[in-house]
C-alpha cells in the first residue's frame, strides 16, 4: 500500500545530485546557436527590416525572418500572434520578435543580431485597460475595432431590490499587479531533425502535445512529423503553458535543417515573456444584520496585454470565483479582459483565482467589521456546502470541504467556538510600542480540471510484466504529464502501485516524449492527480483484468499493454457561460483552503513581518502527505510575495523590471518562522480514491489573510497589492492625519 504514504519523490535523487539534465544541458554534434532580434517599441509599425549586415558576418548561417514562416500566426487560445513580425506589420509589446540569427557560435549570433536594422514608425501606446476600453483609445488590434477582448455577464436574482432590503452595504475597489513567474530556469532548448525526419524540440513545457498543434499550424506540416521531448523542468507556475521558445526552435530546425540551440538570458525571460494578469475589481455587497449575504455586485477588468494568450479562460475562471465560496441569492457580475501594449498576460499559479480571492476576502472582513461580527463566524454563516448554488446557477458537486478547512484552521490558530459563536484569540503585543501584531483569516477555492465545456481528458498507457507465478515484476506507465516540480510523476506512480497492489519500486514513469507517450493535457489547473490519476487508475485496473484473462487462458504470455482515456465530462459535464445570464455548470471539481496569518507591523517604517501561517487545505485524499506539505510551503512563499513585494513594473509599455535584482521575491528571511500545515480530507467521489487537486490552491488565501492581519494590527486597509513598506507607511501616515 503506497497511497497516503510519504514516498520519496522519484526525481529527487538525480536533481539533488545534479545529474538530471535540463533543456540547456543538451548539446548535439554540429549544432548551431540562435539569438532573437526583439522589438524595440511597445507599439510601432515595422517599415523595413535589413538583415544584410548580419548575414555578411562570418559564421552566420541564416537570419530567419517572416519570409521563412509558412503561415505566420499562432496562439494557445486565439492565433493573434505572429511568429516573426513582417514588414508592414505591427509590434504590440517588447516581447514581439523580428528575426532570429542562427550562427556557428553563440558569440557570433549575439554580435550579428545587433546588426539587424529595423525601421519603425512608433504608434500611440495604451497601457491602462480601463483607458483602453474607452472610445477613441489607440487600438492594439485595429481589425477588431475594440480593445475589449472578452466580456462576461452573470445575472441571478434581483440585485437592486436586494440592496434596497439589505441592512448593511459595503463597497470596495481592489487592484492587483503584474507578477513575474520567476522560475529558476530561463527558456532554453534545442531543435533538430530526428532519425525519422521529424522536427524535434527539447524544451521545458507544460503541455507538449498542444505545442505541436500550434507548431503544426504555422509550419503547415502534419503533426506526425513533429516531436517534443520534455526533460527536467526548472519550474513553470503557468509560465510554460504558452510557447516562448519551443516554436522558435522548431522554426530554426525547419529552416536550417541542423541542430539549433537557444538559451534566453534572465533579462530576456524577465522582459519578453508573459506575466500574471493585473485586475481592477469593484465590489458592492449587501447583507442582513445577522450576517446573511443577500446581494453581490462585481466589476472586474483584467489587463490581457498585447495578445489573447489564455486571457479569456483566465477571465472565465475569475468571473466564476468573483464572489468567493459563499452562498449568494442575488448576483451581478461584469468581467472584462482588455488588450493593452503591456506584457502579454497568461497562466500563472491560480489561473484567475488569486486576484478575486484578494478582493472578496478583504471585502468579507470589511463586512464583518461593519456588522461587528467575528470574521470566522461571518464566513461560517455563508460558506457553501454540498449542493449549494454556484453564482452561475449550478450546484456544487459532493466533496465541499471549505467549512472544515476554516474550522480546523481557526481552532489551530486559537479561535474558540461557543454555542455557534466564534471568539477570536487575544494577540499578545510586542514590548516595542511602535510594533503591533494582528491576525487575519482568508478562505479561497479553485477549480480542479478544465472548465466551461472543455473536454478535459488524459490518456494513460500501462504495460505490465510478470513472472511464471503471475507476480508482477514491472509496470511501465506512459502518460504525457510534464513534471514541472510539483511531484506529479511520484503521485501517479503511487496511484499505479496502489491499484496494482505492488511496491512503488516496481513502477516506472516513462520520459515525456510525444513520440512515445499519449496526450494527458497540460500540467495546470491542479488537474493531474484528478484527471490523469483517474486515467492511470483505470488503465491499471484494465491491465489487471487482461493479465488475469491471459493467465486463465494459459497462453504463456508474460506481459500486456493497455490504454485508457479518462474524460472528466463523463462524470460531470461542464458548460460554457450563457451570453446574457452567465448560467452554466462551470467546473468538474474544486479544491478548498483556509489560511490564517499572524503578522507584526512596524508603524515607524511600514515593514510587515509574517510571524506564522496556519494553512488548512482540503485535498480529498492525501496521495503523498509530505508532498502536500511541500506544496503548502511553496504556495505560502508565493502568496507572501504577492502580498508584500512582488510587482512587475511597466512604464509607457516598457518594462522597468528587467532583472532579478529589480524584482524582489521572498527570501528565507521573509518567510514566517512557522508554517502549520493542516491536511483536510473531504473526498470527492469522482476523484481517484477521493483525491482532488492541491497545486494552486495553497497560494490563494495567503495574500488576503496577510492584508486582513495588517488591518487587525493597525487598522488600515491595503486595497492595492503589494503592501510594500512605503505603501503601508503612507497609509499609516494618512490614518494618523485623519
Amino acid at each position: 500500500m503506497t497511497l497516503g504514504e510519504n514516498t520519496i519523490r522519484l526525481d529527487i535523487k538525480t536533481k539533488v545530485q545534479g545529474s538530471r539534465r535540463y533543456p540547456q544541458d543538451f548539446n548535439m554534434p554540429g549544432q548551431l546557436y540562435a539569438k532573437v532580434v526583439w522589438s524595440q517599441y511597445p507599439h510601432a509599425r515595422v517599415k523595413r527590416i535589413d538583415t544584410s549586415a548580419a548575414e555578411a558576418t562570418p559564421g552566420v548561417v541564416k537570419v530567419i525572418t517572416y519570409k521563412d514562416v509558412p503561415l505566420n500566426e499562432y496562439g494557445i487560445h486565439t492565433p493573434d500572434q505572429t511568429v516573426l513580425v513582417p514588414e508592414g506589420g505591427k509590434v504590440r509589446w517588447l516581447g514581439d520578435r523580428i528575426a532570429i540569427v542562427v550562427a556557428e557560435t553563440e558569440e557570433i549570433a549575439e554580435e550579428a543580431r545587433k546588426k539587424v536594422k529595423v525601421e519603425y514608425e512608433p504608434l500611440p501606446v495604451v497601457t491602462d485597460p480601463r483607458e483602453a476600453m474607452k472610445p477613441g483609445s489607440p487600438l492594439v488590434h485595429e481589425e477588431k475595432g475594440t480593445n475589449i477582448l472578452h466580456h462576461i455577464k452573470i445575472r441571478r436574482g434581483d440585485v437592486e431590490k436586494a440592496f434596497e432590503e439589505a441592512d448593511v452595504i459595503v463597497e470596495g475597489y481592489y487592484i492587483t499587479p503584474h507578477v513575474e513567474h520567476v522560475y529558476l530556469q530561463p527558456e532554453a532548448g534545442i531543435g533538430y531533425i530526428d532519425e525519422e525526419g521529424r522536427i524535434t524540440v527539447i524544451a521545458a513545457a507544460q503541455w507538449p502535445h498542444d505545442d505541436l498543434h500550434q507548431i503544426s499550424h504555422f509550419l503547415q506540416i502534419p503533426i506526425e512529423k513533429l516531436r517534443e521531448i520534455v526533460p527536467a523542468v526548472g519550474g513553470a507556475f503557468g509560465g510554460r503553458e504558452d510557447m516562448y521558445i519551443q516554436h522558435l526552435l522548431a522554426l530554426c530546425a525547419y529552416v536550417v535543417r541542423r541542430p539549433v540551440k537557444m538559451v534566453f538570458t534572465r533579462e530576456e525571460t524577465m522582459m519578453r515573456t508573459g506575466k500574471r494578469h493585473p485586475f481592477y475589481i469593484r465590489h458592492k455587497w449587501g447583507a442582513k444584520k445577522d450576517g446573511k449575504l443577500v446581494a453581490g455586485e462585481v466589476e472586474m477588468i483584467s489587463d490581457a496585454g498585447a495578445y489573447a494568450s489564455t486571457s479569456i479562460p483566465v477571465l472565465n475562471n475569475a468571473a466564476s470565483f468573483a464572489l468567493g465560496p459563499y452562498v449568494w441569492p442575488n448576483v451581478k457580475v461584469d468581467a472584462y479582459t482588455v488588450y493593452t501594449n503591456n506584457a502579454v498576460t497568461m497562466a500563472m499559479r491560480g489561473f484567475g483565482s488569486p486576484q478575486p480571492a484578494f478582493a472578496y476576502e478583504i471585502q468579507m472582513d470589511k463586512l464583518a467589521e461593519a456588522l461587528g461580527m467575528d470574521p470566522v463566524e461571518l464566513r461560517m454563516k455563508n460558506l457553501v456546502e454540498d449542493g449549494s448554488p454556484t453564482i452561475t446557477g449550478a450546484t456544487f458537486p459532493p466533496g465541499v470541504g471549505i467549512k472544515e478547512t476554516l474550522r480546523q484552521a481557526a481552532l489551530a490558530a486559537g479561535w474558540r467556538e461557543e454555542n455557534g459563536r466564534w471568539i477570536k484569540p487575544q494577540i499578545p503585543q510586542p514590548k516595542e510600542p511602535y510594533k503591533r501584531r494582528g491576525i487575519g483569516v482568508a478562505c479561497a477555492f479553485k477549480n480542479v480540471g478544465y472548465s466551461f465545456g472543455f473536454d478535459d481528458k488524459a490518456t494513460a498507457r500501462v504495460m505490465l510484466s510478470w513472472d511464471e507465478s503471475g507476480e508482477i515484476t514491472r509496470a511501465i506507465v506512459k502518460i504525457g504529464t510534464s513534471e514541472v516540480g510539483e511531484g506529479v510523476h511520484t503521485a501517479l506512480a503511487q496511484i499505479a502501485a496502489h491499484t496494482l497492489g505492488i511496491p512503488i519500486q516496481k513502477v516506472r514513469i516513462a520520459l515525456v516524449d510525444t513520440a512515445e507517450v499519449p496526450n494527458a493535457g497540460s500540467s495546470s489547473a491542479s488537474r493531474h492527480v484528478y484527471i490523469s490519476g483517474n486515467a492511470v487508475k483505470a488503465a491499471c485496473e484494465l491491465a489487471l483484468r487482461r493479465k488475469e484473462e491471459i493467465l486463465r487462458a494459459e497462453t504463456g504470455e508474460t506481459s500486456v499493454e493497455v490504454e485508457y482515456t479518462y474524460r472528466g465530462r463523463i462524470e460531470r459535464p461542464t458548460t460554457p457561460y450563457h451570453p446574457e445570464t452567465g448560467e452554466c455548470f462551470p467546473h468538474i471539481s474544486y479544491g478548498w483552503g483556509t489560511q490564517i496569518a499572524l503578522v507584526e507591523v512596524d508603524t515607524e517604517t511600514g515593514q510587515v513581518s509574517v510571524l506564522k501561517i496556519w494553512a488548512a487545505h482540503d485535498v480529498g485524499k492525501a496521495v503523498n502527505p509530505e508532498m502536500i506539505i511541500g506544496q503548502i510551503g511553496g504556495g505560502v512563499h508565493m502568496g507572501i510575495g504577492y502580498a508584500l513585494m512582488e510587482h512587475f513594473i511597466h512604464e509607457g509599455g516598457y518594462p522597468r523590471t528587467r532583472r532579478l535584482s529589480e524584482y524582489p521575491i521572498p527570501t528565507v528571511l521573509d518567510m514566517p518562522p512557522e508554517i502549520v500545515p493542516i491536511i483536510v480530507e473531504v473526498p470527492d467521489p469522482a476523484g481517484p480514491y477521493g483525491a482532488k487537486g492541491i497545486g494552486e490552491m495553497t497560494t490563494l488565501p495567503t495574500a488576503p489573510a496577510i492584508i486582513n492581519a495588517i488591518h487587525d494590527a493597525v487598522g488600515i486597509w491595503v486595497d492595492e497589492l503589494p503592501a510594500t513598506e512605503e505603501k503601508v507607511y503612507k497609509l499609516l501616515k494618512e490614518a494618523r492625519a485623519r
